[in-house]
């Protein structure tokens, strides 16, 4: 995913010289080549994340259109105050570009653990994209370089989910509209992230073993939410089932409860698949913490199997 990300800003930069990435002492061989093509759109300012976000809204406020990178915990919780006072309050053109969301970062530890951010940065007046796959991950770049204001954009460094949907690349990325990649009517799997790649693996699983047919749905965009995909999934579709490699509290499966309840639908059943109680204090690489605290593909079959089997 970063490495996608990398390779069409690079394009966009060369085009616009409003466009400017600064980096927290990160990206060593991901962002080399685009520091040598492009020395005076790039500027890595250290191990200071709160500095690198006041720098940017500076930056921004003089007409730049400014890219942060730095793994996800970092240029957001470290530096909240920076991007809710500095950046956003004054509607500054700040992108924030996480890499590491989830477990991406399993084996450095709970701190390298990003499963609070979407919640935290939901909360302010600002976009916040969370791509599942490339294709996802180059609309949501080029379509946040265009618009104004505070954006916030989760990666995964490498682990994306696939896609079989060959109607896709014909399509247009839109902010706020969600991906549907799969059609069904017994019940509807809602993921936001690379978590995608295994909620599709699960319901081809549940198809060609169970004849169980989910609707699959990549919630790219967290804010502003597709309100009109999740009430039509509550309406024609057996039941909802959210998947986030994030907290439950606040995170995707309580913005589409939120919807539902605001929108006067109700799914059949409703269940959140996600990170449930305390911190990650295991320590593995991504595919292990997802097995171990229940968010895998076999912890999907076996939920939709426990509702619709």
């Amino acid at each position: 995913m970063r490495n996608t990300f990398i390779e069409v800003f690079t394009k966009l930069a060369k085009k616009n010289p409003r466009l400017f990435l600064i980096t927290a002492d990160l990206g060593f061989g991901v962002l080399t080549n685009f520091s040598k093509k492009y020395p005076n759109q790039y500027l890595n300012v250290g191990v200071a994340e709160q500095n690198m976000t006041g720098v940017a809204t500076g930056m921004a406020l003089e007409e730049r259109i400014v890219f942060t990178y730095s793994i996800a915990n970092f240029p957001t919780l470290r530096c909240l105050e920076q991007i809710r006072n500095d950046a956003a309050y004054h509607d500054a053109n700040v992108k924030i570009i996480a890499i590491g969301g989830g477990f991406s970062y399993g084996s450095l530890g709970m701190s390298h653990h990003a499963t609070e951010d979407l919640a935290i940065m939901r909360a302010l007046p600002i976009a916040v994209l969370a791509p599942g796959d490339l294709w996802e991950v180059e609309g949501a770049t080029k379509e946040i370089a265009k618009i104004p204001g505070v954006c916030y954009m989760r990666l995964d460094p490498s682990y994306s989910g696939y896609n079989t949907n060959k109607d896709r690349k014909s399509k247009k990325f839109v902010l706020g509209r969600a991906s549907r990649l799969r059609e069904g009517k017994d019940v509807t799997i809602i993921t936001t992230g690379s978590i995608l790649s295994e909620a599709l693996e699960a319901a081809d699983q549940l198809l060609s073993e169970h004849k169980i047919c989910c609707r699959v749905i990549s919630m790219h965009t967290l804010n502003p939410i597709d309100h009109h995909e999740i009430y039509v999934a509550s309406k024609e579709t057996g039941g909802i089932i959210t998947v986030e490699e994030h907290t439950i509290a606040g995170g995707l499966g309580s913005i589409v409860a939120e919807v539902c309840l605001e929108s006067g639908v109700v799914p059949k059943f409703f269940y959140r698949i996600g990170l449930r109680m305390g911190f990650s204090s295991v320590v593995g690489s991504q595919q292990y913490l997802r097995k171990h605290y229940n968010i895998d593909k076999n912890t999907i079959i076996n939920k939709v199997l426990s509702f619709c089997g």
